[in-house]
This record gives C-alpha cells, sequence and structure tokens, in this order.
C-alpha cells in the first residue's frame, strides 16, 4: 500500500467514524463536495497557518481527493497573508505547508494551489513605522490591519473575481470565537443557502463549514486525521501548546478578531499590553526570540501616554500641530488636548539599528532570518530624506547598515535631496542668526528647484504659503500662539506633575 492510499484509507475510516458539533463528519464532507460540484466559482481558502485553516484546508483535500478526477472542474486558490513580520517560528510553519500543499496536489493531480500575498512595499510595517514614523499600532489606532493584511487578500480575491465573475471564499471561522464574529456570520447568511455575503467584496460569498465547532472539537480533528498533504499535525500542536497561543484567522474584513491577545500574528504586535505567544515559546526554550520580545515591548512603552513626547514629535506630518477638545469627565472641561504626532527621527535610527543588530546576530547563530527587507530599506530612506518634519541630510540609513553589517546595499544613487548634512549646518547657523527655522528655509529652496524651468509656475505662492503657515517654533511658543495663556499654565501644571510622579518612581 503506497503512503497515499494509507493516509486516504485511514482518513476516510475515521470520517466513517466521528461525529463533531453534534454532525457526522462524512455529512460535513459530503455537503463540501455537493457544493463543490453545484457551480462553476472558483473557491479561495483563507490559510493563516493555525488551527481553523488547516482544519478547513485538510477538510476540503480531503473532500475533492475522493470526487472523481473529470468532476474537478473548477479550481481552488488556498492564499495565505505574509505581513513579513509574523512571529518566525509560524512562518517557516507556513511556507513548509504551502511547499507540501503545492507538491501533494500535483501528484495527487487536484485543482489546487496555495499561494502567498503580501503588502505594497510602501505599505509594509517597517516602512510605516520606521519611515513613515507612525505610532506602534493600539486599539484606537490599528493602522496595520488594513494595509498588511485585508488588502493584499482583498486584491487578490477581487483579482479572481475579474477574471471569474464570483468566487467563494471558503473560512475557518467559528461563531464560538467570539459574540461579535458570530453576529456577523449570522448577519451577512443567506437564507436557504450554505454561503454568506462577503462583508465587503462585491460578488465574492464565504461559506464556512466548522463555524459551529468549538476549538476542543477542531483540535480532535487534528489529531484525529492524518495529514493528507503528507507531514503531521503534531508540530501545529506543540507550537500551540509552547505558546499558549490562539489563532490569528487570515483577515478579510475589519469585523474579523484582532490577533492580539495571545495569539499568533505579528511579533511586533502592541495592540495588546503583552505577546502571550512569544513570551511562551522563550519559556519553553526558544530563547534566540528574546530580543525579539524585548523590541516588541518598547515599541508598546512608546503608545503609552506618559512616554509620547519622549518618542514622537510634537508636529504631525502636515506640520502642524494639533489639538483634540477632552470631555466634560476631563479635569478641565473642554480642555484642547496635543496630539502628538510621528516618531523622531533620532528615534527611528535608533530602532532601525537595533532591529538590524538582532538580525544578525540571529543569523550569525545559524539561523536563517530576514527581519526587514531589502527593498523596505530603500522605501525607509526615501522617506527619511524627504521627511516632513526632520529630513535627513545626512543620508544616514547607508551608514547604519554597513556599521552594522559592514557591506552596502545597491542604494539609489544621486537620491540625497537638494541639501547635504554641511547644508544643514549652514542653515542651522543661519536660524540661530536670524530665527528662521532651518526646515522652513529648505523647503522654501524645494519649492523653487521643483519649479525651476518650468514655463508656467503656477501654484507656487499657493505651494510657499502652505509652508509659511506650519506650525514653527518649540511647542510652548506654538501652545502660547494658539491655546492662550491660561490653558497653558494648567497644560504646564499637568506636565509638572506628571514628571513629578515618573520622578518619585524611579527614585523608588
Amino acid at each position: 500500500m503506497t503512503v497515499e492510499n494509507f493516509i486516504y484509507s485511514n482518513h476516510q475510516s475515521m470520517i466513517d467514524e466521528l461525529t463533531i458539533a453534534n454532525r457526522k463528519l462524512s455529512d460535513v464532507v459530503n455537503e463540501i463536495q455537493q457544493l463543490y460540484l453545484s457551480d462553476k466559482r472558483p473557491w479561495i481558502i483563507g490559510f493563516s497557518g493555525g488551527k481553523d485553516s488547516t482544519t478547513i484546508l485538510s477538510l476540503v483535500y480531503c473532500a475533492l481527493l475522493e470526487l472523481p478526477k473529470q468532476n474537478l472542474s473548477k479550481h481552488v486558490y488556498v492564499v495565505s497573508s505574509d505581513t513579513l513580520v509574523e512571529t518566525p517560528v509560524v512562518v517557516d510553519m507556513i511556507l513548509s505547508v504551502i511547499d507540501n500543499i503545492n507538491n501533494q496536489a500535483k501528484s495527487d493531480q487536484l485543482p489546487i494551489t496555495a499561494h502567498t500575498v503580501r503588502p505594497k512595499p510602501d505599505q509594509t510595517f517597517w516602512v510605516n513605522l520606521l519611515g513613515r514614523g507612525y505610532p506602534a499600532p493600539t486599539q484606537t489606532f490599528r493602522w496595520c490591519t488594513e494595509r498588511m493584511k485585508i488588502n493584499p487578500v482583498s486584491e487578490f480575491i477581487l483579482d479572481k473575481v475579474a477574471n471569474f465573475g464570483e468566487v467563494i471564499v471558503i473560512l475557518g471561522s467559528r461563531s464560538l470565537e467570539s459574540s461579535s464574529r458570530a453576529q456577523v456570520i449570522a448577519n451577512h447568511k443567506i437564507e436557504g443557502s450554505l454561503l454568506a455575503r462577503h462583508t465587503s467584496l462585491p460578488n465574492a460569498y464565504t461559506y464556512m463549514p466548522i463555524a459551529t465547532w468549538s476549538a476542543d472539537e477542531v483540535w480532535e480533528y487534528l489529531m484525529s486525521a492524518p495529514c493528507p498533504w503528507s507531514g503531521t499535525n503534531r508540530l501545529l500542536f506543540e507550537l500551540y501548546k509552547g505558546s499558549n497561543a490562539g489563532e490569528c484567522p487570515l483577515v478579510i474584513d475589519t469585523s474579523t478578531p484582532s490577533c492580539g491577545n495571545s495569539r499568533f500574528g505579528c511579533w511586533t504586535c502592541t495592540v495588546v499590553t503583552k505577546d502571550k505567544a512569544i513570551e511562551g515559546l522563550v519559556q519553553t526554550g526558544e530563547l534566540w526570540m528574546q530580543p525579539l520580545l524585548d523590541f516588541r515591548n518598547e515599541l508598546h512603552k512608546s503608545t503609552l501616554s506618559e512616554y509620547k513626547d519622549e518618542y514622537r514629535n510634537y508636529k504631525r506630518r502636515i506640520g502642524k500641530v494639533s489639538y483634540i477638545r477632552g470631555d466634560i469627565t476631563d479635569e478641565v472641561p473642554g480642555e484642547k488636548r496635543h496630539v502628538p504626532g510621528p516618531y523622531w527621527i533620532k528615534i527611528r535610527k535608533k530602532w532601525l539599528n537595533e532591529l538590524l543588530i538582532i538580525e544578525k546576530n540571529i543569523c550569525d547563530s545559524g539561523r536563517h532570518i530576514e527581519l526587514i527587507q531589502k527593498d523596505e530599506l530603500q522605501q525607509i530612506r526615501q522617506f527619511w530624506l524627504r521627511d516632513p518634519n526632520e529630513p535627513d541630510w545626512a543620508d544616514s540609513l547607508p551608514a547604519i547598515y554597513k556599521s552594522v553589517y559592514g557591506t552596502d546595499l545597491n542604494w539609489i544613487e544621486n537620491d540625497t535631496g537638494a541639501f547635504s548634512e554641511s547644508d544643514a549646518l549652514l542653515l542651522r547657523e543661519i536660524e540661530n542668526l536670524t530665527g528662521a527655522p532651518a526646515e522652513m528655509v529648505m523647503k522654501l529652496i524645494d519649492i523653487e528647484l521643483e519649479m525651476t524651468g518650468l514655463s508656467r509656475r503656477t501654484g507656487i505662492l499657493g505651494k510657499i504659503e502652505t509652508v509659511l503657515k506650519q506650525d514653527w517654533g518649540t511647542l510652548e511658543d506654538i501652545n502660547l500662539r494658539k491655546l492662550g495663556p491660561e490653558q497653558n499654565k494648567h497644560n504646564y501644571k499637568n506636565k509638572i506633575d506628571e514628571l513629578s510622579q515618573r520622578l518619585e518612581e524611579l527614585s523608588k
């Protein structure tokens, strides 16, 4: 008996015997087969590498394996989202599974192919955080999910919709994950059908065959069923057990649960206070991940209100200082509160240096890992050179990379902008003499260079006016102009109280 026949016979025996969620597993497989045969719409399986999506993929694979080859008339696309900051041990497992699926499906003559999607080069985590200076994600500003997960998968789905008219997305979502998820599943269900409407993508429908399963029932299936694309689910089980983690689902809309609370997902996730998944892996022997955990914890620290002044510029990327008005519960009702901007460029430089050192040390220890892609470094460099508040006149990034790795990358030449470090020093001297901010003079000269040689310089006055209207000077000066002396007096008192409290904590 061949390995394939052994796996098939074992799986068939299990299907005949097992009952899950008060339903025979054979009924679930038959349902999948009937839905597959009912129309020509291709299927897209969202695969995150976790227990739920692995169960879905296994059920679909085995259902198709039982069908006659002449009935396999439409394609099944397996799509996995790689944010480029996934937990490293999970990335390795997912890539291995994707390779196994593609190889085994080809051997079994099944119309199944697995694909990986990634965020656009200028929308990755590091380009946004280190390049643009976006603050680390929080519950109220979770900028990462849409850019890094929803958009890449949605583009893949919409591409298939454009080619085929309609598609069916197979998901491992379960009602027992959360009450909000159960509500979303119920709201989009099509009456009298196995399908539901996709929450945001036109001509895309969803099918959730394990929606009523519990987590224990999912594990019961995975530990009972042989892995149809070779290998075993034991590694997955050990990974969950070692990290005390849940699954980070493949995210296709904003209603999908966050990966933050003790879930496998991005190792940089700061939506929650602690990353219990990585902490668990470190505690079970994966000590090489401790620097990643420490780095992630500093990112989280930067989101705390008491440290925002230390990490973040007082101006937004538009060059202005912003405020929000408080509510009646504040000490001073209606008080305007300052909203900090992007990370200081010095903080971003420090973090990039630390990230590269961690990456090199891990690689030197014998593990192949790339924490930040080379094309991300190129993108970050461009954002630093043209930063709206703190342009990197010294073009620091190539030097930072060389200080860690001792080599150069193929950096884009002649792209350091109109100013050099010596120009910056000269403008600083002029600022000291005249009070004209160096960055303001730089932007005005940039506008002149941009318009030089044009036969019509339409709009130049408007651009100059925009620069002049930006907030220049210290935060104290700007607050005094915008808020008035009374609120500033209160702001200073709050700041003194805050610093006194921190001094007291440090003294202890």
